[in-house]
């Protein structure tokens, strides 16, 4: 992850004390998007089904930024966990202003490869990537609806709206997740928001420990010469658009979904390319 200077002093403090709830927060997107939010003083309580000690660096981070953090362990796609990590940030905090869902898991398969998923892999993608979002969901919004205002992130993919990706279950999953975010923004509204964001390739562990390293090579530069913005996807890209929609400058926006892929989506051929 890229450093960059500490956000107080410029105007950005305002967001003091408010505490954000951040699933798959010990690595990847969900570290990144920690990161900046506590550059703006907003406490983090991190979720992730690994053991709590992975997220030893980014609650460090956290901490360094003036901003209190904890990590929970817990898997999503258990609402019992869902409800533990929720009652764990409103005990150390009092308080859940921000929901980020960022856990999620794949299949890897070939599109056309009709045999290499069955009803199992299908139910394992869906019960992290959509129902526990939906948990988290359940399970923050209580505390949200009694402040009277909260702020929702679900990170779907451009998967779910190109119908790309690892496999035909993550690409699903992923535009369930859309379908979802727009429901929900009309239920919850007014007191909650909820938007989207879709990242495209993201140079990531997560991803490259799935490929040898040359095949893993082969799809950065592909990913830095594919799209009109000639770079390659990374974690801190994303989680600027995931914090700009989770704080006060995206106050007049609910049921959006932004597509931050460099604008892959805008040169992408059918075959997925």
């Amino acid at each position: 992850m890229r450093r960059r200077p500490s956000a107080r002093g410029n105007g950005l403090s305002e967001h003091k004390g408010k505490v954000a709830v951040i699933t798959g927060g010990a690595s990847g997107l969900g570290a990144a998007t920690a990161i900046r939010l506590a550059e703006r003083g907003v406490n983090v309580v991190l979720l992730d089904r690994k053991d709590p000690e992975r997220a030893t660096d980014v609650l460090e981070a956290c901490r360094r930024e003036d901003a209190g953090a904890l990590a929970v362990q817990a898997d999503v796609s258990r609402d019992a966990d869902c409800r533990k990590g929720a009652k764990a940030a409103l005990e150390q905090f009092g308080r859940i202003d921000i929901l980020v869902n960022c856990a999620a898991t794949t299949r890897f398969a070939a599109h056309d490869d009709l045999e290499a998923l069955d009803a199992q892999d299908f139910l394992d993608v869906y019960s992290v990537n959509l129902v526990g979002a939906y948990q988290m969901i359940r399970a923050c919004a209580p505390a949200m609806k009694g402040q009277g205002r909260g702020a929702i992130v679900n990170v779907s993919s451009t998967a779910g709206v190109l119908g790309i990706g690892s496999s035909v279950a993550y690409a699903a999953s992923k535009g369930a997740v859309l379908s979802m975010t727009k429901l929900l923004a009309r239920a919850l509204a007014p007191k909650i928001r909820i938007n989207a964001v879709c990242p495209g390739f993201m140079d990531t562990p997560w991803l490259s420990e799935h490929f040898s390293p040359d095949r893993y090579a082969a799809l950065l530069e592909s990913a830095k010469t594919s799209r009109p913005i000639q770079e390659a996807g990374t974690a801190d890209y994303v989680a600027d658009a995931v914090v700009f929609l989770c704080l006060e400058g995206s106050r007049y926006i609910t049921g959006e979904t932004i597509m931050s892929d460099g604008g892959h989506h805008l040169a992408i051929d059918g075959h997925g390319r």
